[in-house]
């Protein structure tokens, strides 16, 4: 019998005899068919990845006048519409004044980018082209940890390139670049890179689970996508409206702790909120009656504990509509009646005293 010696972490150098593992036929069967799920999903979505290269015009600041000056970049997408709309992540053609797309066959198109949404780091953009093959947007609220995923990107310019893991973890929270805390996020170790950024996440059958948007540097293996689920509501929107319409109360805060005898003087839900630092002048905060130094703790009879519950109850019903938000002014508790607009609205920024 073949044998071989280990020993374990630091435990006295104690020899353990194990038996050697030999590969057998079963194991080359399980590989092949890795390595043909792999294959046939690549094959199935390869068609519908695209190459997104962008172009933004800056003012350089010379010795005699303002030059402009090109910016170049890029990412990439996927088609997901027969007739030319394709999927990608805001944040790689946001404020772009050119978009250009080439497809897995050569073909360079110009595109229009129909919508943007910072928020939830999702763009849609589109080309006029013939005989496009749209991928398949999957359920992704159905992964489970451990399933196979493959990604599909152009990382530093090598294009459909290929990388496969599994999914990680589910149910992840992560900030986009706007600033805002986007849910349900989907963790693997498929390999990315910068490029990668909205290409598809696949599963074995094909399916778009997930647009890639990010990684973790300097760790390596953890790699986040946009789950699918998000991605078709948000793109339903930009194509319908071209833009995500959300509430806003034009205040800047921060995450406090309340006091513990507030807490219970007043029988709070929780003892955290928003502590207003800034206001705009005309806002519906402001004219509703709200001041800097205000605690805010619930919001339509929610508890509100940080900023980023603010975001998620300023949703696209609120708009104007009448809502009641919960203060803490000083030791006293005030309701207040506010009319949330839609985010957008510029106005005069009142700090607090």
């Amino acid at each position: 019998m073949e044998t071989e010696i280990r020993y374990i972490s630091d435990a006295s150098n104690v020899p353990v005899e194990t038996q050697a593992i030999k590969p057998t036929q079963k194991d080359g069967e399980l590989l092949d068919a890795y390595s043909n799920a792999v294959c046939g999903a690549v094959d199935k979505v390869g068609p519908s990845v695209v190459k997104v290269d962008v172009t933004r015009v800056m003012s350089r600041q010379s010795f005699f006048h303002n030059e402009p000056a090109e910016i170049k970049g890029g990412g990439s997408g996927f088609i997901f519409t027969n007739d030319g709309f394709i999927l990608t992540n805001s944040h790689v053609i946001h404020d772009a004044d050119q978009v250009s797309v080439t497809l897995s066959d050569g073909r360079n198109y110009e595109a229009k980018v129909i919508g943007d949404d910072p928020g939830t780091d999702i763009a849609v953009i589109r080309i006029d082209a013939p005989d496009l093959v749209a991928a398949e947007l999957g359920d992704s609220g159905s992964l489970r940890v451990g399933q196979l995923v493959i990604a599909i990107g152009n990382p530093y310019g090598f294009q459909w390139t290929v990388t496969s893991g599994v999914v990680s973890a589910v149910g992840r929270s992560l900030r986009a670049y706007s600033g805002r805390l986007i849910d349900d996020i989907i963790q693997t170790d498929a390999a990315l890179n910068p490029g990668n950024s909205g290409g598809p996440l696949v599963n074995s059958r094909g399916e778009v689970i997930g647009i890639n948007t990010a990684i973790i540097l300097p760790a390596q293996g953890i790699c986040f996508s946009i789950p699918s689920d998000i991605a078709k509501f948000v793109a339903a929107k930009l194509i319908q409206d071209g833009r995500i319409r959300r509430g806003y109360i034009g205040i800047s805060g921060q995450n406090v702790t309340v006091h513990d005898q507030v807490v219970q003087a007043h029988k709070l839900s929780s003892g955290k909120g928003v502590l207003v630092v800034g206001m705009e002048r005309g806002s519906p905060a402001h004219t509703g009656g709200v001041i800097p130094k205000d605690v805010i703790v619930e919001l339509d009879g929610k508890p509100v504990e940080g900023i980023d519950d603010m975001h998620k109850l300023l949703t696209e019903e609120q708009i104007g509509h009448e809502a009641k938000i919960t203060v803490l002014r000083g030791y006293d508790k005030l309701m207040l009646t506010i009319v949330p607009e839609e985010w957008g609205k510029p106005s005069e920024k009142v700090p607090a005293e």
